[in-house]
């Protein structure tokens, strides 16, 4: 299989390769200068053979993570979605991050993706992606415009793979926990407090088996330090991103997923109904909007 085409970023401080075809996601994100080049996103391996979970990052649009029961109930009616991924038996991150996208502009330090969807099920949306460098920040936004003929609960968010090392630390305070059962769906709450070894209200290194959890109540800001590396990213996400979800198999990875998302894992079917639970309804014609800042900086 040819490569995909790419679009590269460079703002002298840090370089982003975005791939269109490959779900408009990003084949890297790396810090640069006279100190050499550090990965800061896992970096793909061979673009060529590349599915969409071998990138640096995906776009999830227009709902994140799984959703149960073959689809959902709103407005009265029940909205069947099909799976999406082989092995997968229920339909997981929308349809955004395995669309080819087109490239509306692009520049030096910043691309404008787009993405016209009809599909999957009842969402029928236009969706526009941004990548943007300030001095090594990076900077990711995602809007969405409802094109159904009814209103419908939308979700996003931003599903970056980060480089584990050995003593890499994660600071991002949230108030709740959601658990999982065995089939990755919610199984309930508990306070963040009462499980330390998810408690990453200040610096703390990542479990050492596996962790796949939504936190909830989170203020749009953390930290990924790595010690070894004498690297750090700070995270800054807006209002609209109140949940993340961190994923992990296991310490001996060479990956760990901080996921800025609107909402938890099947937030469509969940107690208290859409709305409650993080997504936005829109009627037809209406946006959302929510963007998602990365930071490095180098320790001393």
């Amino acid at each position: 299989m040819a490569a995909p085409r790419l679009v590269t970023l460079a703002d002298g401080v840090a370089e982003a390769t975005v791939a269109p075809d490959l779900g408009g996601g990003l084949a890297s994100y790396d810090l640069v200068g006279a100190n050499g080049r550090a990965a800061l996103f896992r970096p793909c391996r061979d673009l060529s053979q590349a599915g969409p979970f071998d990138l640096a990052n995906n776009l999830l649009v227009p709902w994140s993570n799984r959703i149960s029961g073959g689809g959902f109930y709103f407005g009265g009616r029940f909205h069947p979605l099909e799976p999406n991924l082989p092995g997968e038996p229920y339909p997981i991150h929308g349809n955004g991050f395995s669309s080819p996208w087109s490239v509306e502009s692009a520049a030096a330090e910043r691309v404008e993706l787009l993405l016209t969807s009809n599909g999957p099920g009842p969402f029928c949306y236009i969706a526009r992606a941004t990548y943007e460098l300030d001095r090594g920040a990076l900077t990711m936004g995602l809007r969405l415009r409802n094109l159904a003929a009814e209103p419908l609960p939308f979700g996003l968010g931003f599903h970056p793979w980060l480089v584990r090392t050995p003593v890499a630390l994660l600071q991002a305070k949230a108030e709740r926990v959601v658990l999982e059962n065995s089939g990755h769906l919610p199984a309930g709450e508990a306070p963040v407090a009462s499980h330390a070894e998810w408690n990453f209200a200040s610096p703390r290194a990542l479990p050492a088996g596996w962790i796949n959890n939504a936190f909830l109540g989170w203020d749009g800001r953390a930290a990924i330090v790595w010690p070894d590396r004498k690297l750090a990213l700070d995270v800054e996400a807006d209002a609209a991103l109140s949940t993340y979800i961190v994923f992990s198999p296991a310490a001996g990875a060479d990956f760990f997923c901080f996921e800025p998302v609107s909402h938890p894992v099947d937030a469509h079917n969940l107690p208290r109904g859409p709305e409650a639970n993080g997504l936005t309804i829109l009627a037809p014609q209406e946006t959302m909007f929510a963007s998602c800042r990365f930071r490095p900086r180098r320790l001393t």
